[in-house]
């Protein structure tokens, strides 16, 4: 099965799924999907709801739990983790069994996604465009669109350099990533993500311009230093990581003391909790 992988949001949910080309079909993650209809933002709880709901069905036979294929999908820690995945007619079969006022309008959302996927696949142009209208529905500036945009591409030259250079996707790719960005932020992408109060929602979604602007400075330095250097393989290309995210830890300090006010921040961009403190 050839994935892309990628997040879907619903009502403020980041809905994991993965895409095979060959049967041009989307896998979603069941316990993302309850977490939606039970209107539950702590994955914690909303996996406890899907286990208990999963043995229940067990018990009177259904086929819905049957037909949940394993997928490996991407947590909270940035690690890949074997999870329940669902092709959209299991995932309606599925919610029949929860009591829920989000039922008809999370079918309504999954046709929608199936029919932007063939629209995305048609005329790629199209997701680029989609991502613009959620972040500035969320609230994102131009100007912040913009820097993210910019990231992403710096993001996406730098998983180039490193697929091409015997690096493996996933595992060594989030390595590689902590690893940068650790060295420039002085916190890993896990305790990053939990200053700012999240869970499975994207860490650059929610970062400040200052965040994205570093970021993308360290990853940019990393790739230039790993093609000058021809590294190959994950431990080759850790010196690269590790001197890419120093370039722009030394730019954070130096700026950082000529401002008096620290870069990395706990804000967010989340709306749904009134207590999360939102990105100016």
């Amino acid at each position: 099965m050839k994935n892309k992988n990628t997040l879907a949001i619903f009502d403020g949910h980041n809905i994991r799924r993965q895409y095979d080309k060959k049967t041009e079909t989307w896998y979603f993650s069941v316990v993302d999907i309850v977490a939606a209809l039970i209107e539950q933002f702590e994955h914690k709880k909303a996996k406890s709801y899907w286990t208990t709901l999963k043995n229940r069905l067990k018990e009177e036979g259904s086929e819905v739990v049957t037909k949940c294929d394993h997928l490996k999908m991407m947590a909270s820690d940035g690690k890949y983790y074997i999870t329940d995945a669902a092709n959209p007619e299991t995932i309606l079969r599925l919610i029949q069994s929860v009591p829920s006022k989000k039922a008809e309008p999370i079918k309504l959302w999954l046709a929608k996604v199936g029919y932007e996927r063939i629209q995305e696949i048609a005329d790629p142009e199209k997701s680029i465009s989609r991502a613009r209208e959620n972040w500035k529905r969320g609230g994102r500036s131009e100007e912040w669109i913009q820097r993210r945009m910019f990231g992403q591409e710096t993001r996406n030259k730098l998983t180039d350099y490193w697929s091409k250079n015997d690096v493996r996707e996933k595992d060594e790719f989030a390595i590689l990533t902590n690893i940068i960005h650790k060295e420039w932020s002085d916190v890993s992408v896990q305790d990053h993500k939990k200053l700012k109060g999240l869970k499975t929602q994207n860490l650059r979604d929610h970062m400040s311009e200052a965040e994205l602007i570093f970021t993308t400075l360290a990853e940019m330095s990393t790739r230039q230093i790993a093609e000058s250097e021809k590294s190959n393989g994950l431990e080759e290309n850790k010196k690269p990581a590790v001197e890419g995210g120093r370039i722009a830890k030394n730019a954070r300090l130096e700026l950082e003391e000529r401002t008096g006010k620290k870069v990395i921040t706990g804000k967010n961009y989340l709306l749904k909790n009134k207590n999360q403190k939102r990105l100016k």
